[in-house]
């Protein structure tokens, strides 16, 4: 034993293996350890109810002998009063758990798809920014509501509102939570949070209508037509293939995030499929391909080391959002598109113009379809058996883009009805 001061722990000689320990003369418990490396870090032993334990201090440098030995005697006062220092540690650390901590967990614990990911990661770190590196437990009720309500009524940026968003934005929050209400415990079992702040928006959130944009039927014609002659004068390969992953979604029906990370080991031009391996419905998927599709991708130029099918020189190597082509097409569908308004302009195409039967297009889709026989008695996988469908949806959209051609130039054309 000797008194522990800075001089003496200074000249401290690491052993040659292992640890050595040194306790101090005068309080009792107090003491350092170092080890083979030279890392110095002070310590206290004590017993609390009747065990031994051994706490660590810190390291020497930035703690000093002096804060170390005051920061040990009040150690050592918690043990005598029966608290174990250990437990107050654990409860504390899990108190200040982070926003961002119940993310990462959530996100490494749970079987997500990368889509899904996504969309919490987003969330996350844009419409929750302000609270990611603050403590869960010091998101309250009156805070939430505040947010929810800015979502709801300016959007994120103040760019409108957006009911939707703050709907799917709070849901995420409300299960990260419910995740740190089930993880993080103190050391006697109970939960560090007991309550979900986003429960006081029960009743609140917007009922929202299904969704029904599309492209108008007499608009068809010239949307693809504007993006026939586009793809004839793109001037880079970005631009280029965004117009056809455009025109493939108008073709496929296809989700976004399905055709633009496609992969060229998921098609084959000469059977005319292509495949969808880990669906939104987790059904693998193998879709037939008509022959205009089957055409724009074999015209389609391969990028060199570029496994993707519509490629980008952004980080992920694809494109993700084909933004500028689905603006100007927009401005010639007369009404502000997504992509996914797409699909619903091929779902409708199918069944009101093409007279395809609901089953079928639901198939497609990639949905799973509703009536009983589609589920429980057709192929439902692989469904090249479904060109034809496929391909009159394509034939009844190239006719159109026919039509505005020949009405764009003052042909003597007049569509007739089917």
């Amino acid at each position: 034993m000797a008194r522990l001061t800075k001089s003496f722990v200074d000249k401290l000689v690491p052993p040659a293996t292992g640890y050595a320990l040194y306790w101090d003369e005068q309080d009792r418990g107090f003491g350092i350890r170092i080890t083979a490396a030279g890392k110095r870090t002070y310590i206290v032993q004590g017993r609390v109810n009747g065990k031994s334990a051994r706490i660590t201090i810190g390291s020497h440098d930035p703690w000093t002998c002096d804060n170390a030995r005051k920061e040990a005697r009040d150690l050592l006062m918690s043990m005598d009063k029966g608290i174990d220092p250990r437990d107050t540690r654990k409860e504390e650390a899990a108190a200040k758990v982070t926003l961002r901590d119940v993310a990462n967990g959530y996100l490494r614990d749970r079987p997500l798809k990368d889509s899904s990911k996504g969309e919490i990661e987003r969330h996350v770190t844009t419409t929750f920014e302000a609270w990611l590196k603050k403590p869960v437990a010091s998101i309250t009720r009156e805070a939430v509501t505040k947010r929810f309500n800015e979502i709801k009524t300016k959007g994120l940026r103040g760019d409108g509102p957006a009911p939707a968003q703050a709907n799917q934005a709070f849901s995420i929050l409300r299960a990260l939570i419910n995740y740190a209400i089930r993880e993080y415990r103190k050391p006697d079992g109970s939960p560090v949070l007991t309550d979900n702040p986003v429960d006081v928006l029960y009743k609140k959130w917007v009922p929202l209508k299904p969704r029904t944009r599309r492209i108008p039927d007499g608009k068809v014609g010239s949307v693809w037509s504007f993006l026939q002659q586009s793809r004839d004068v793109a001037y880079n390969r970005d631009t280029l293939a965004s117009i056809d992953l455009v025109m493939f979604l108008m073709l496929t029906g296809a989700r976004i995030g399905e055709a633009s990370a496609l992969t060229w080991d998921r098609v084959n031009l000469d059977e005319g499929w292509w495949h969808i391996p880990d669906p939104k419905n987790s059904n693998p998927v193998w879709l037939p391909l008509s022959k205009e599709a089957r055409e724009l991708l074999t015209t389609r130029e391969r990028a060199k080391g570029s496994p993707y099918v519509f490629t980008s020189w952004g980080k992920s190597g694809h494109l993700k959002d084909p933004r500028d082509t689905m603006k100007k097409v927009s401005e010639v569908a007369g009404t502000h598109l997504s992509p996914h308004d797409l699909r619903r302009s091929y779902t409708t195409i199918g069944v009101a113009v093409c007279g395809i039967d609901l089953h079928k297009v639901e198939l497609l889709t990639n949905h799973v379809p509703r009536g009983v026989t589609a589920r429980h008695y057709l192929e439902t996988s692989h469904l090249q058996y479904l060109l034809p469908e496929v391909q009159r949806i394509a034939d009844w959209i190239v006719e159109q883009g026919r039509i505005a051609d020949s009405v764009a130039t003052g042909a003597n054309v007049v569509a007739l009805r089917a």
